[in-house]
């Protein structure tokens, strides 16, 4: 039985290495590929182990669920396209936070209460500690699980896009902690209690559902990555209930990786790191949609194509918009045969660019855009000054002057590319219409931008011709 242990330590101790290994390589594009083969490795590592693992009963059951879960998963994997990951990663955060939810109830429930009378001081204090990890992982998973329904909702367009601006709502967030925080105190005083575990839960669905409907859809790039965090941390909190050493040390990688890349998007949007924990990025601002910003001048693919043969430098700075209509492939072979004129063609992307983090970069290596004409925002901001053309494809937000000039902007304070330095700049959209943050952007009036009206990957395909 000990060499059993023994041999299980052993096992998870090499899939939390390759955890580790599989966080470093996603962390290049270049080793990406790496990565998941990694995660892969220690995920199928740790399965194997929990299953071998002589405290785990009922294991012909749990392998019926596995093949159940896997044929879900690998059907859904198939079907969705790469303009659905945001949505897809965010409900299946909503999962791992239910998970931490049963899992939780279960360890209370498997409790035996009557115990808890006649047990030493020792035993108490481990009994306390217990309840606490139960609670908070109840909390946390609760939070999770509603929160990711909604970003879900707003990715998916099922749910409108705008921040909910109910009164008081920071004080109702406060208030919640403060109430939850007394239950906790409360639950671990009494070794326990079913009211008091279902009015927190009650209390922890609601306010998952409230902080992220208080976002902004300019922001949820950020909360995806937050929901991340949470549900890393919900992992870990599973982790402990069920003396899990493997789980916890998954959760806590998950759980910090998600909280850093939120802090490094939030400085890439100016933003604060403690609002969007609390829920805080919702507005409080009025946007004048009334607002004159002048008329706009239209264009034709062959012009832009004239635009191009003759520039020496090109900027293309892709969006949402761009995943939506696939146009990366003939947004590629449009850079191939420029390049070929011997036209510099380099492509900028915002740190937010898409609606999930690194979105553009894995639509442009899915299209095999070589990396080295790739660039971040702060690699090539300054560069738009000296550039002869930019052609911003299905971005909006990230490309909005109004968060440099005007202070009264939702999106105010926002680093963005500035492609209205550049000396020309042709916008590919299929309307006027606002984008996912629904402000107004005043490049699209500005004297040296041109707008392109159609499918992206149409009318990319129209200038091709018209270059070739």
């Amino acid at each position: 039985m000990e060499l059993s242990y023994g041999l299980i330590g052993a096992a998870y101790l090499i899939a939390a290495l390759l955890f580790i290994l599989s966080l470093s390589g996603l962390s290049k594009q270049e080793t990406a590929q790496s990565g998941n083969y990694f995660g892969m490795a220690g995920m199928a590592i740790a399965l194997l182990a929990t299953l071998a693992d002589p405290r785990v009963d009922n294991v012909l059951i749990i392998i019926v669920a596995m093949i159940i879960g896997s044929v879900i998963g690998l059907k859904l994997a198939k079907q969705v396209e790469m303009t659905q990951m945001p949505e897809l990663v965010a409900i299946l955060h909503s999962f791992v936070g239910l998970a931490a939810v049963l899992v939780g109830f279960n360890s209370y429930f498997a409790m035996d209460h009557h115990l808890l009378q006649v047990l030493t001081d020792t035993q108490i204090i481990s009994v306390n500690i217990h309840l606490t990890e139960i609670f908070l992982g109840v909390f946390i998973g609760a939070v999770t699980f509603t929160g990711s329904i909604v970003a879900f909702g707003k990715l998916r367009g099922l749910i409108n896009s705008s921040a909910l601006m109910l009164p008081h709502r920071h004080k109702m967030n406060l208030a919640a902690g403060i109430i939850c925080t007394f239950l906790m105190i409360t639950f671990v005083k009494q070794g326990g209690g079913d009211f008091t575990l279902y009015v927190m839960t009650a209390i922890a669905l609601l306010f998952g559902w409230h902080l992220v409907a208080s976002i902004g859809g300019a922001d949820m790039p950020v909360v995806v990555s937050m929901l991340n965090s949470y549900s890393g941390w919900a992992a870990a909190a599973a982790g402990f209930m069920l003396s899990n050493d493997l789980l916890i040390i998954t959760g806590a990688l998950v759980g910090s990786s998600g909280a850093i890349l939120s802090y490094i998007m939030c400085k890439a949007m100016n933003r604060s790191f403690i609002s969007v924990i609390a829920g805080g990025f919702g507005t409080e601002v009025v946007v004048d949609q009334d607002k004159d910003y002048g008329s706009y001048c239209e264009t034709e693919a062959a012009e832009v194509a004239s635009l191009l043969s003759d520039a020496k430098t090109v900027i293309i700075t892709p969006g949402y918009g761009m995943a939506v209509a696939q146009a990366q492939y003939p947004v590629y072979e449009l850079t191939r045969q420029l390049q070929a004129k011997g036209v510099e063609v380099r492509f900028a992307i915002h740190p937010v660019a898409g609606r999930l983090p690194g979105h553009m970069n894995v639509l442009l290596a899915e299209a095999k855009v070589p990396y080295d004409i790739v660039l971040g925002m702060d690699e090539i901001n300054q560069d738009f000054q000296h550039t002869d053309v930019v052609l911003v494809i299905g971005a909006n937000d990230t490309v909005n002057p109004a968060a440099a000039e005007d202070p009264n902007s939702p999106i105010a304070g926002m680093p963005v590319l500035e492609v209205w330095h550049a000396k020309n700049v042709i916008v590919f959209k299929r309307s006027m219409n606002t984008g996912y943050a629904g402000v107004q952007n005043p490049l699209f009036f500005k004297d040296n931008t041109k707008m392109l009206f159609g499918d992206a990957k149409e009318s990319v395909n129209n200038i091709i011709s018209a270059v070739k």
